[in-house]
């Protein structure tokens, strides 16, 4: 990740970089994986969770960062690319691990666009795919083997 890597990201989004926001961004971004609040309060502990939270919430309203609902009870956090406006054409598919429970962006694998009924209006779709990871079926392949 680029230095400035973090600054550009809120500069895009209008959010006035302050030194915790440029902290629980930068850590969203080094994460490989999407992360709950839990999993920020813990690689922070030394921040306060409402701050995280009043962040977290920021970042969803500048449209920063999406929310996934991988259906483990706790919602999951990844940053944005730059050209994302969380418009339903920007959506993407989600992978969540049934082992480890770590939730995972697809970029590349858009979600399909439903033609619905007549005066129906779509806001947001949730394609969520589950299964084992790469390390968890690794695992499981080592002690089958």
């Amino acid at each position: 990740m680029e230095n400035n890597e973090p600054l550009d990201k809120l500069a895009k989004r209008n959010i006035k970089p302050t030194s915790i926001r440029i902290l629980i961004l930068k850590t969203m971004m080094q994460s490989e994986r999407a992360v709950s609040l839990l999993d920020l309060e813990n690689l922070l502990d030394t921040v306060d969770k409402s701050t995280i939270f009043r962040t977290i919430t920021l970042f969803l309203s500048h449209r920063l960062i999406h929310s996934i609902d991988d259906g483990t009870g706790s919602l999951k956090y990844a940053v944005c690319g730059n050209a994302c406006t969380c418009s339903v054409e920007d959506l993407h598919s989600h992978f969540c691990c049934e082992n480890c429970h770590k939730t995972f962006c697809l970029e590349n694998i858009h979600i399909p666009i439903v033609e619905l009924p007549k005066g129906f209006t779509l806001q947001s779709i949730n394609y969520v795919l589950k299964g084992l990871c790469v390390d968890c079926s690794a695992k499981l392949e080592h002690t089958d083997g």
